[in-house]
């Protein structure tokens, strides 16, 4: 027989490249229930329930700002313009479509647009409503006219000439242009109500690439946490747990939330992967001089 165990060889045969770096949040969960739960320990008595629920809200809340929980999804843009939401979407970090060298141009969301509902008028402006054993609601327009101008256009008429109040035109040249809209790559903006992603004209049939934020706990195999914040997944759980119990001492409180904000803060560090080779190389390009 070899090194191994039968069990370990099945494990290593069966996992995955990368693996070993992360706790499943069923270990954090079973770990915790027998060293932090019982008599003579932190926590005298929990559920196993509890237990649970502020285990996911610790992962979902050190997923936002902790934990490296950007995922990214790459779709071809069609001729609809749209991109559907993923299921677990939380908030965008960086939208970008990609040329024929893979490399990433990053498109600026539209702030001064929108996809409202169109209510439906008559030549009278007078709205039209279904009748009442329909519920009687507003008709609407199948599409809004914001969003239908707004496709519709071409790059130069929402980017480059874009105008406001602080650009003006002298001897042919621009100033004062707002630097979001003195671009070509596009833009985009997100219809919340419909979950979708609304594209300018010039990205359709482009790649796109959504790199976005999630809470971890959308998919079983993704509630796990890395071996650099395991510990701070107990203090974590330690004082979400107590907090929520009565006739517990205010100062035992405050301890465990201290504790818990130093550990979040050493599992940030640890997280930076910051390596002194790659910042002496970027360090020694801040010594060449740019000549003008």
């Amino acid at each position: 027989m070899g090194l191994l165990d039968v069990s370990e060889s099945e494990y290593y045969a069966h996992a995955q490249p990368g693996d070993y770096q992360f706790a499943s949040l069923e270990d954090i969960i079973n770990q915790f229930m027998i060293v932090y739960v019982g008599e003579d320990k932190l926590i005298s008595k929990a559920s196993r329930t509890d237990v649970a629920f502020h285990a996911q809200r610790g992962l979902a809340e050190m997923s936002f700002d902790t934990l490296k929980s950007v995922k990214g999804i790459e779709i071809v843009v069609p001729a609809t313009l749209t991109m559907t939401l993923p299921q677990d979407y939380v908030n965008y970090t960086k939208i970008s479509w990609v040329d024929s060298a893979g490399i990433k141009h990053l498109l600026y969301p539209a702030s001064k647009t929108s996809n409202p509902r169109s209510l439906l008028q008559d030549s009278a402006g007078a709205y039209s409503f279904h009748s009442t054993a329909d519920g009687g609601a507003a008709l609407e327009n199948s599409e809004s006219t914001t969003w239908a101008n707004y496709k519709s256009s071409t790059t130069s008429g929402n980017q480059d000439d874009y105008q406001d109040d602080t650009y003006w035109p002298l001897d042919g040249s621009r100033y004062g242009l707002d630097p979001q809209h003195a671009q070509a790559n596009g833009s985009f903006y997100i219809d919340i109500s419909s979950g979708k992603i609304h594209f300018s004209s010039n990205i359709s049939g482009k790649t796109v690439i959504l790199d976005y934020i999630s809470d971890s706990l959308g998919t079983p195999g993704e509630m796990k946490v890395h071996k650099f914040a395991e510990e701070a997944m107990y203090k974590w759980m330690s004082h979400g747990i107590l907090s929520g119990k009565s006739n517990i001492p205010e100062y035992q409180v405050n301890r465990l939330k201290k504790e818990r904000f130093a550990a979040v803060r050493t599992a940030k560090l640890r997280l930076s992967n910051l390596k002194l080779e790659e910042i002496t190389q970027i360090l020694r390009g801040k010594s060449k001089q740019i000549k003008h």
